[in-house]
């Protein structure tokens, strides 16, 4: 009796000294994401392998280019976009976070979005794309080097795109905002992923950053006439600018102008405006649009990109920043890069 008393004190005794076996982490699925936003962007950016993809990547892929059909595999038109999207001078991170959301997009029409073809090269439309003869008259001497770079990181990324509910997401993206991203739902249809978020990127980090358009009044009337024609513009033309209403990302969602509420992607359009992040005054005889950024803002800011991974972000943050909720997923049977 003694015996066995003993026993089982110091197989007590004996256990406390011995480590607590670690709790399995819980990895969100991609089809469970009901979790916390934050849970789901630490399952993009932290180095462990990613989930693996709910849906098949499609071999190759059919391009309208010009008119032209061009049909090469997924990673070598993933090549043509990165190159034909971002400077190569980018950091390495930076291209990694395009290459996927490039890759995302693609998959994400791989049905076809042009009768045979699955995508086209105009960016107004789908994503840029240039041939390697294209990019070889482009970089010159650097095209080797280039070449190197943009080949690193679609290996890097191979196979890796963001998925929301099992499957492949509309990653938007652009060059440049004005402090924060636009959100999805005030220009397209509302995506949970695509929301507004915050861009570091400033006007030390971009080139022509802040750009102006301007306009003599006779012009600036007709234009709006063209498409307004009950705008009344009678009056003084100081008096011509109305209220402005701001969105949420602090651009310009409509400005009443000759009595007319025009909404600000009305007027990009109509005066070739950069973004909608813009002001709009009278002076000295002119209208003046001063404008912040380029592009719709929507989704991932390119320049934004580039600074984030100056600053030491890897490209699995990048993405979680800029596309929250979403998750960054790889085919199983392709070797991983964190």
């Amino acid at each position: 009796m003694k015996k066995t008393i003993f026993l089982s004190l110091l197989a007590f005794v004996l256990s406390l000294c011995l480590p607590a076996p670690r709790q399995k982490s819980e990895q969100t699925s991609p089809g469970n994401l009901s979790a916390p936003l934050h849970a789901v962007s630490e399952a993009v950016h932290n180095e462990e392998a990613l989930p693996p993809c709910p849906v098949r990547l499609p071999d190759t892929l059919s391009i309208q280019h010009g008119d032209a059909l061009v049909k090469l595999s997924l990673e070598d038109y993933l090549f043509g976009v990165l190159a034909a999207e971002m400077p190569a001078s980018f950091p390495g991170e930076a291209l990694k976070a395009q290459a996927v959301a490039a890759r995302s997009y693609a998959v994400s029409n791989a049905a076809g979005k042009h009768g045979a073809a699955a995508v086209c090269s105009d960016p107004g439309c789908c994503q840029a794309w240039k041939s390697d003869d294209e990019l070889r008259m482009r970089w010159g001497e650097n095209y080797e080097a280039n070449a190197q770079k943009i080949r690193a990181a679609v290996e890097a990324t191979r196979s890796q795109i963001l998925c929301y509910e099992d499957a492949p997401i509309f990653a938007a993206f652009h060059s440049s905002s004005a402090g924060r991203t636009e959100d999805c739902g005030a220009i397209w249809n509302a995506r949970p992923y695509l929301v507004s978020v915050s861009s570091p990127e400033t006007e030390a980090d971009v080139p022509n950053y802040i750009s102006t358009v301007s306009c003599w009044p006779i012009d600036f009337r007709d234009t709006l006439l063209s498409s307004y024609p009950s705008a009344d513009f009678s009056g003084a033309e100081d008096a011509w600018i109305g209220e402005t209403q701001l969105d949420a990302s602090g651009r310009v969602a409509e400005i009443v102008l000759g009595g007319a509420p025009v909404p600000g992607t009305v007027l990009r359009q109509l005066f070739s405006l950069r973004s909608t992040a813009f002001s709009l005054a009278y002076e000295d005889g002119l209208f003046i649009f001063t404008v912040t950024g380029y592009g719709h803002g929507v989704g991932m800011s390119q320049y934004g990109a580039k600074v984030m991974a100056e600053q030491g972000a890897s490209y699995r943050e990048i993405l979680a920043h800029y596309y929250p909720g979403a998750l960054l997923v790889c085919d199983a049977g392709v070797k991983q890069n964190p």
